[in-house]
């Protein structure tokens, strides 16, 4: 089922838990439903590494990633526009969310001022000087055809304080409506806002009375993390973690995580994980892929594959035991598993669940 005609996003609340500010929804997109809480795959430059979209079919996602800085600068909007947007340049059915180019400019770039026009950069490709305005980006992403585009906002540090975050603030505010005035396609493409704000509670509130407000927290990918932010009321996700991580040879698993490299699995014949589905734990045993990492760029292809799988299963069992009623006990479960011993678990994360009524002491 895909959003109907006119309308490029529909969102019902399914079941929410009545402890905690979880929830379960369902995003009604033009390339079928997405069930939330998610976490979504990111493909920077329209694939994730080492994997196809067939085997990212194949494992259950609904939607991923794809980046508007990279695909913007190559190969570019007008080849993106003769292949049919990125859906038909990457072979990929479902649903795409496309950020707005903004973080890299901040984050990559090492020369670049931000005025009320737009992001003043010099490109990394070629040296030229380039303007990223709220238009410009809202047009590379127009012509990326992505589901979910998002807007531009002016990038602060989120642990810095003072003006320049109130500045920023309001200029994401005021960019925002330069991008809804920009969007080509509003009934096939849906705007997310971003709030800005920083630290400041206060800032945050102005930001969401002036913008639309849909729960995506973005680049968090650690399992914790995850688990902890649902339970705060956030719906999607998206990071490089799992994929960057298993190419240093680190394969996620309930307790944490296994160095596959390591010397202690040489004569290990488990899969990653017994309770795993995913097509590495089906055929290959730790030896198989310790071995490989000596030798082979294969071994990083099934490691991403399994990590994908175990981010996609560890998000569809958030999703079941929140319609359950069951989600502050797996959160209990969850945390008994990954850490052991409740004198091992992060402060953080204890501090934070008992603002929403979950004590794990």
């Amino acid at each position: 089922m895909a959003a109907p005609r006119g309308h490029a996003l529909l969102h019902r609340v399914l079941a929410e838990c009545p402890v905690t500010k979880a929830r379960a929804c369902e995003l009604i997109l033009p390339h079928g439903p997405v069930k939330t809480p998610v976490f979504m795959p990111v493909g920077t430059q329209g694939t994730m590494k080492g994997v196809t979209a067939e085997q990212l079919r194949g494992l259950g996602c609904e939607i991923c990633l794809g980046n508007t800085y990279h695909l913007g600068m190559r190969p570019g909007p007008e080849i993106m526009k003769k292949a049919n947007g990125l859906h038909g340049f990457m072979d990929w059915d479902r649903n795409l969310l496309t950020d707005s180019g903004g973080f890299q400019m901040v984050s990559l770039v090492k020369l670049s001022e931000v005025t009320e026009e737009g992001v003043h950069f010099t490109s990394p490709y070629d040296g030229k000087e380039i303007l990223l305005t709220p238009e410009k980006s809202i047009e590379i992403q127009n012509a990326l055809g992505s589901d979910i585009m998002m807007q531009l906002d002016d990038v602060v540090s989120s642990t810095i304080a003072g003006p320049r975050v109130e500045e920023a603030m309001y200029r994401s505010i005021r960019w925002l409506d330069r991008c809804i005035t920009a969007n080509q396609n509003p009934e096939k493409q849906n705007l997310f806002a971003i709030i800005q704000g920083g630290l400041n509670a206060e800032l945050r509130k102005k930001c969401l009375d002036g913008m639309d407000k849909p729960r995506y927290l973005m680049g968090v990918g650690y399992a914790t993390d995850l688990v902890v932010c649902v339970a705060l009321g956030c719906d999607m996700f998206d990071c490089v973690f799992p994929t960057r991580t298993a190419r240093f040879g680190s394969a996620l698993v309930p307790s944490g995580s296994l160095q596959i490299k390591s010397k202690q699995f040489a004569k290990d014949f488990q899969p990653i994980d017994k309770e795993c589905k995913c097509p590495t734990c089906q055929r290959y045993s730790r030896a198989y892929l310790h071995a490989l990492f000596k030798s082979d760029t294969a071994a990083l292809h099934h490691v991403t594959i399994h990590n994908i799988a175990y981010q996609l299963t560890l998000m569809r069992s958030v999703q079941e035991s929140i319609l359950n009623g069951r989600f502050p006990q797996f959160v209990q479960d969850f945390m008994r598993t990954m850490y052991g011993t409740k004198d091992k678990y992060p402060r953080w994360a204890v501090d934070a669940l008992q603002t929403v009524g979950i004590s794990l002491e």
